[in-house]
């Protein structure tokens, strides 16, 4: 077996190799061709901490994989998310690659964020808001400016000085990147607003975004949420897949549970998943007046996506250890 390490992993994995894969990963869950079971998950209430398990095939990519997923919110040390992957050969089930999925799941999550901005955001998007200052926040700003011309970015948190941080450490991917005080100031006037917190109130309220505003929310609060009512009402709203995004927790979302629980919205509100998108079975952006909301939860189908580019890679590259188990 192939055993890949986080450093390996990260200098292996090709971000706009990854968007394109996410693509394909996506539309064959779409097309019913991809096999993704519901997300389960043990509970570790002494920390609030979930560990889950997420298993996917996606024929396209020959992509077999088990993901092993923890999430603890207090950590600080430590990442809040931690993972390994495991590769099986689809052709036998013979075990092929273990390798680090904490990289895998910070850089596929901000890339599938990128590809929900090529297929809505305004073509001319350029001024960029990141709500959060964690993980999430660099994979997404590295991830958008692959796909939209960004010139301004802007980076709000709780802790102004972690906020700075992440701004001096983006400084590299030529745009003009900057902490704000509040998230409403990141918001108000930007073209893209990605949130990335774990936030048990909303960070993205409707007041503070300009028309044709095109929202990416990655946060996951068992006992809160990242988006108002208010936004979600008045969204185009796609997500990676229905199934997934309506499921009980620890697989769905409260962002859209619970404003379907307490009638504000219908399931058919749901326009669209990114999948239908790429195939061009649903129709994205309306008008440029339009704002779209793009509420991610992680599908297995992703990990699988990137494991596959990074297995493909190390072999080429030489990489990894052989072990035997």
């Amino acid at each position: 077996m192939l055993v890949i390490s986080r450093d390996e992993v990260r200098a292996l994995l090709d971000l706009d190799a990854l968007i394109d894969a996410l693509a394909v990963a996506m539309s064959d869950l779409s097309a019913g061709r991809a096999s993704v079971p519901t997300r389960i998950g043990a509970s570790a209430p002494e920390r609030d901490g979930i560990l889950a398990a997420m298993p996917g095939y996606v024929p396209s990519l020959g992509a077999l994989t088990a993901k092993l997923v923890t999430l603890f919110p207090h950590n600080s040390d430590l990442p809040t998310h931690q993972a390994v992957i495991l590769s099986f050969d689809p052709q036998t089930g013979q075990p092929i690659a273990l390798m680090d999925g904490t990289e895998i799941t910070a850089v596929r999550t901000g890339a599938g964020s990128a590809l929900s901005a090529r297929l809505l955001a305004r073509e001319d998007a350029s001024v960029l808001a990141i709500l959060g200052t964690g993980v999430q926040a660099r994979s997404h700003a590295r991830a958008m400016v692959r796909v939209r011309p960004i010139r301004e970015i802007r980076v709000a948190g709780r802790d102004p000085a972690k906020a700075r941080a992440v701004a001096d450490e983006l400084s590299d991917l030529g745009a003009d990147v900057h902490a704000t005080a509040s998230y409403e100031e990141a918001s108000l006037g930007a073209d893209i607003v990605c949130a990335t917190t774990h936030a048990p109130d909303p960070v993205v309220r409707r007041a503070w975004l300009s028309p044709g505003a095109h929202v990416t929310s990655v946060g996951f609060n068992p006992n809160g949420r990242e988006v108002d009512d208010e936004t979600i009402v008045d969204a185009s709203v796609c997500v990676e897949s229905r199934a997934a995004i309506l499921a009980p927790l620890p697989a769905g979302s409260n962002d859209l549970i619970e404003p379907i629980r307490a009638g504000v919205i219908g399931e058919d509100h749901i326009q669209a998943e990114i999948g239908e998108l790429v195939l061009g079975s649903r129709a994205g952006r309306t008008s440029d007046e339009q704002t779209t909301l793009y509420k991610s939860v992680g599908v297995a189908v992703q990990d699988a996506a990137a494991a596959s580019l990074v297995l493909a890679a190390a072999r080429e590259q030489g990489a990894g250890r052989e072990l035997e188990i």
